[in-house]
């Protein structure tokens, strides 16, 4: 059970980075963390992050830019309100200018 834990700690580190007004996918963050297949078990962990404090976790979306965690959210359009409250252009449960607005752990990492 460690491991997991440590992996899951590893997650939230990485969202904790993501800046405001971006997004990135759970992919991503798993192939950042050496996982490439391991975006479920991102997904699994962020699904335990929902109400913890200083987890950015609206910031995390699937690989095309679709909120599709967000009935994890107190309402089924919280998600979309703190990604819209910090600038981001979301329509139909989808973030426009999905390129512009994704952030790449691998990229802006060190």
């Amino acid at each position: 059970m460690k491991k997991e834990n440590d992996f899951f700690n590893d997650v939230y580190d990485v969202v904790r980075q993501i800046p405001a007004g971006r997004a990135t996918s759970y992919g991503a963050i798993a192939a950042y963390l050496g996982q490439k297949r391991g975006a479920r078990m991102v997904g699994w962990a962020m699904g335990n992050s929902y109400n913890k404090q200083g987890v950015p976790a609206h910031r995390v979306v699937n690989s095309q830019g679709i909120l599709s965690a967000r009935h994890l959210f107190g309402t089924p359009t919280a998600m979309q309100e703190r990604l819209e409250s910090e600038g981001v252009n979301v329509k139909n449960d989808k973030i426009q200018n999905w390129k512009e607005r994704f952030w790449d752990p691998e990229k802006e990492l060190h």
